[in-house]
């Protein structure tokens, strides 16, 4: 590059004032924001943590979503898919474990007749990696990208409650994001939850994600005895009683985990 271009160059970097970073820096500025955050983080937070206003912000984050760097939850911002997996936030699945876990998946539905979940975690959400349902399906707020909070899904109980990293993740105080009149918004009701879901195994969620469902999950583990996955059944709520699921549930979870682990 000619000496007169580069001596340019620098001279119009000077001339940046440097509290008026582009636009690129302000989409990084709010991409290693909502990184860092531990759940969906406001508008308004994001404004506090990056120091833009609300319209620039606003506008950014529409740019971020529509190239799936981001997306909205609610009234808030999670990273996308992209920076999610970049940064390791979603846990695969145990290589090869599909045509190992997929027979149990439809055996469960065969059992059921009510639509049956696989989840892995996902930062603060589970993802729903296989789904085996009919025609009368129960219908979900997660039928559209396939994830959920952890805090108010059975399955995402399931894992918090045998998963300690996870735990750690969460807010340290909430309150959690209310989705119907029955969700959990307390970390210590959560925890008192989580408590019972060790003991018995088994987790359930009561319309607290979806009204009218009510769904019961229970954990698969994997090779060194960690948690994995979490097999899941959504149903009708006060239609189908979630006791037969559980048994179904649990030893769905339990056949495959001893395949995992090739027993």
């Amino acid at each position: 590059m000619p000496t007169e271009t580069i001596s340019q160059a620098r001279m119009v970097r000077r001339e940046r004032p440097a509290s008026q970073p582009g636009s690129l820096e302000r989409g990084i500025d709010i991409l290693l924001a909502l990184s860092a955050a531990t759940g969906p983080v406001t508008l308004s937070q994001l404004c506090r943590s990056t120091g833009l206003p609300k319209s620039t912000a606003h506008r950014i984050l529409g740019v971020l979503c529509s190239r799936e760097l981001a997306r909205r939850v609610g009234s808030a911002y999670l990273p996308g898919e992209l920076p999610a997996s970049m940064g390791g936030a979603t846990r695969p699945r145990i290589p090869g474990s599909r045509r190992r876990v997929l027979p149990y998946l439809l055996h469960l539905y065969e059992a059921t007749r009510q639509t049956v979940n696989l989840a892995v975690p996902a930062g603060p959400e589970v993802r729903y990696v296989e789904r085996v349902y009919g025609h009368d399906r129960v219908r979900s707020r997660s039928d559209g990208d396939d994830r959920a909070p952890l805090h108010c899904t059975a399955a995402g109980k399931a894992l918090l409650a045998f998963d300690p990293k996870l735990r750690h993740d969460l807010p340290a105080h909430g309150p959690f994001e209310r989705l119907t009149r029955r969700t959990v918004t307390s970390l210590a009701a959560l925890d008192r939850e989580l408590a019972q879901v060790r003991r018995q195994g088994l987790a359930c969620s009561q319309e607290e994600y979806t009204e009218g469902v009510a769904c019961v999950a229970a954990p698969v583990f994997g090779p060194g005895g960690r948690v994995c996955m979490a097999v899941s059944v959504a149903a009708p709520a006060q239609v189908v009683p979630l006791g037969p699921l559980g048994i179904s549930v649990r030893g769905a979870a339990q056949a495959i985990s001893a395949a995992l682990l090739g027993r």
